[in-house]
Parts: C-alpha cells; structure tokens; sequence
C-alpha cells in the first residue's frame, strides 16, 4: 500500500468518524422520541395492565392482547370502518383534487388569489372544520338541511348524525372538504413541471385534449400523485379528530384511533390499548411498503 493510499484512507476514516460525531445528537434524539415511544408501546402491549385493577400486578401475558384484537367485534368494525372511510375520501379527494389541479394550472385573471383560497381549508385545524361542520348538519337551524329543503331534495330537516349512514356521510364531506385542496396542490404542482414541448408535440401529431391526457398529463404526473396517495392514505387512516368531535364514534363510526384511545384513556387498559396502537402502527407500515413498491416500480419504468 502506497504511503498516497494511506493517507487517503486515513482522511476517509477521519471524515466518517467526523460525521458520526457531528450526526450523534439527532440520531440520540430520534433515539428518544421516535424509537424508545415504540419500543415502550410494544413492551406495554405484552402486558396486562389495567389501572383501575392495580392489585393483579401488570402480569406479562405475551401475545394474548393481540389475540384479543381479532376476537373484538368492536375492534374489528373500527378497523372495518377506517378502512371503508380512507377508500371513500382519498377516491373523492385525488378525483377533486386532480380536477381543481388541472383548473389552476391554466392561465386565467385571478389565478393567484384562487390558489391561496382554495389553501383556506386545508389551514384550517380539522377539529375545528369538525366543529363548524356539526353546527352545519344540526337538525334544527343547519345549513347543509336548509339547501337541501329549498333545492327540493329533502321534505324536512334531518338528523344527519343520528345515523350511520348519514353519520359516515358527513364524515366524509366534511374530510373531502379540508383535504381536497391539499391532494390539489401536490398534484399542481407535478403538473407545473410537465414541459409545454410535449403538449405542442402531441398537438402537431394530431392528438385531442382527452389523448394528451392519457398520454402526455397522466404518465408524467403519476409518480407526483402517488406521492399525495400514501400521504392521503396514511392520514385518513390515523383519523381521530374530525370523528373524536362530530361523531364521538357514536352510530358506528368509531374509527381504529379513536377505540385505541378509549382504551387507553377512558377505560385505563393500557395493554390492550398499546396492542391496538401497535396494530395501528403495523397496518400504516404495510401501507407504506405497498406504495413505496409501487413508486418503486413506477421510477424504473
């Protein structure tokens, strides 16, 4: 080895232990408040520990609170339920999104003041776009029953959320309605960087509107809408707060978040509670592994 290639190595050693050194504090404090929360959920999670019952001990019970989990009818139809509500809103969320996107991206008078508008409800905290909406769906002075009466669709005013189905339904209006925009800007902003060139190609080989579409917007915006699809998807399945205060989880719409934090929380059975946040946790990580294979496979091509 050459006295050149000795000192290269050296310098190279010197710089990774240099970066180590420089990366410790935020790998110690992701340590902390990422991985010890999980570890310490998972630990919880192989126990019995309910606080109202302090006398039994927490006795280490292994895999008998996930066990639970699929012989919980409760916890199955939350389950059941998330995973209808995440398909229906983000379905509804990238068709209006992709529309809006495709409306702001052409040139118009206003386009600025448009595109800060529709951020109007994204900005908005959801528990407090939840709060509006329920005042919106009330049975007595909503304004939601009031269009209805006046468009003719309804003879008399409803309880919108003294149902399940019309509980779900406004769930999800109300969702659509915050996270629509956001779907929308993501998507522009893929749109934004498709080059004109391929339009006026497309337009000289003699194409319409609906094949520069399908051949020109959709294959060079998929990667950009995949994106907002996991993004979208790994939210709608977490909700807890637009239904923890339209629905409460009554009329069947308790959501898997919110049963894990009744359990946690108002019954006190932090291990079958953890166990739940666990299977949360395991659901949102298959999630992502299906779309980070299919954004994967979509680079290659």
């Amino acid at each position: 080895m050459t006295s050149k290639k000795r000192k290269y190595n050296s310098l190279q050693k010197t710089e990774t232990r240099d970066a180590w050194i420089m990366m410790a504090p935020a790998i110690i404090i992701l340590l902390v408040i990422a991985v010890y929360p999980i570890l310490r959920t998972f630990w919880l999670s192989l126990h019995e520990m309910v606080l109202t019952d302090p006398g039994s001990g927490y006795p280490f019970v292994g895999m008998k609170n996930y066990i639970k989990i699929f012989q919980d009818e409760r916890a199955l139809h939350s389950i059941g339920f998330t995973l209808k509500f995440t398909i229906t809103t983000v379905f509804f969320e990238l068709v209006i999104g992709f529309a809006a996107a495709l409306i702001m991206n052409k040139a118009f008078r206003g386009k600025g003041l448009v595109r800060a508008a529709i951020l109007i409800p994204w900005a908005i905290p959801t528990s407090v776009s939840a709060l509006m909406w329920k005042f919106i769906y009330n049975d007595q002075y909503g304004l939601f029953n009031d269009i209805l009466y006046k468009l003719g669709v309804i003879d008399s005013y409803k309880a919108w959320l003294s149902t399940a189905d019309g509980s779900f339904l406004a769930l999800v209006i109300t969702d659509v309605w915050k996270t629509a925009p956001y779907m929308a800007l993501l998507i522009l902003a893929g749109l934004q960087m498709i080059s004109e060139d391929l339009y006026e190609a497309a337009k000289i080989d003699g194409a319409n509107v609906f094949q520069r579409f399908c051949y020109v917007t959709l294959p060079n915006v998929k990667g950009t809408v995949l994106v907002a699809l996991l993004f979208r998807t790994l939210d709608a399945f977490r909700v807890f707060d637009l239904v923890s205060v339209m629905t409460g989880g009554a009329n069947q719409t308790e959501s898997v978040s919110l049963y894990a934090y009744n359990n946690l929380m108002k019954f006190l059975d932090f291990g079958y509670g953890s166990a739940m946040a666990v299977m949360i946790f395991i659901i949102v990580f298959i999630i992502s592994l299906i779309y980070m294979k299919v954004m994967g496979n979509q680079l290659v091509e």
